[in-house]
């Protein structure tokens, strides 16, 4: 939903199917004016994804694990006091029973757990090139929208429906609105295989990432629970 008022009237939807459904239901708004974590991109996005259950992970992916983690044990019957269950998951975190559960998951269908505990068996882009800032400031807005339409014409996704995605390719960045950024620091890193989208693509993220001089606070992660 782009704006909160159809997505507070889509929660109100789903909670009317749960109670049909005779389950109770809990909706988290949750904000994606821009990214969530770091990385847009397949593999990128798994890489951090494990990393994440290996305890490295974004304050704000942290933050909206937690809340729905949190929400899911409450609902289960597991915890009934959220901050408790929220403390349950970190500890899940930090003693490493997330990533292990993960492993037995992705080796119960199949999967090879090598690509888990060996970042290096994911296929790499040609190229991982650097785009730096032109100016010092603080970000105050980087568009998820449009990252992701940018991810998408590098391969990440499919323009048309007979487009081959490619796993390797996407988007690193290197900052969150809030964070300040000196002139020639990284903003963002390229992972891309045709060398001819390297110029135009750094010109459309310099562009996407808006700075300017005044502080600007990190974005609220979670806008509104609904019950």
């Amino acid at each position: 939903m782009n704006n909160l008022h159809n997505a507070e009237k889509l929660a109100k939807e789903m909670i009317s199917i749960g109670k049909l459904a005779g389950r109770e239901t809990v909706c988290v708004l949750t904000n994606m004016d821009e990214p969530l974590g770091y990385s847009v991109g397949n593999s990128l996005e798994v890489k951090e994804a494990i990393k994440a259950l290996k305890g490295d992970i974004a304050k704000d992916v942290k933050e909206v694990v937690l809340e729905l983690g949190s929400y899911m044990l409450k609902l289960a019957g597991i915890e009934k006091n959220l901050e408790k269950a929220k403390k349950m998951l970190e500890q899940n975190l930090k003693n490493g029973k997330a990533y292990d559960k993960f492993m037995q998951l992705v080796k119960a269908q199949g999967g090879d757990v090598n690509y888990l505990s060996d970042l290096e068996n994911f296929e790499e882009s040609q190229y991982i090139e650097p785009v730096y800032s032109e100016k010092s400031g603080y970000i105050y807005s980087i568009d998820a929208k449009e990252i992701g339409k940018l991810a998408c014409n590098l391969g990440a996704g499919r323009v048309k429906k007979e487009d081959k995605i490619d796993m390797s390719v996407g988007i690193v960045l290197n900052k969150k609105v809030g964070d300040y950024v000196t002139k020639d620091e990284e903003l963002a890193y390229l992972h891309i295989n045709n060398p001819e989208q390297l110029d135009s693509t750094k010109d459309i993220i310099k562009k996407i990432v808006k700075i300017r001089k005044e502080k600007q606070e990190p974005m609220k992660t979670i806008i509104k629970i609904v019950k």
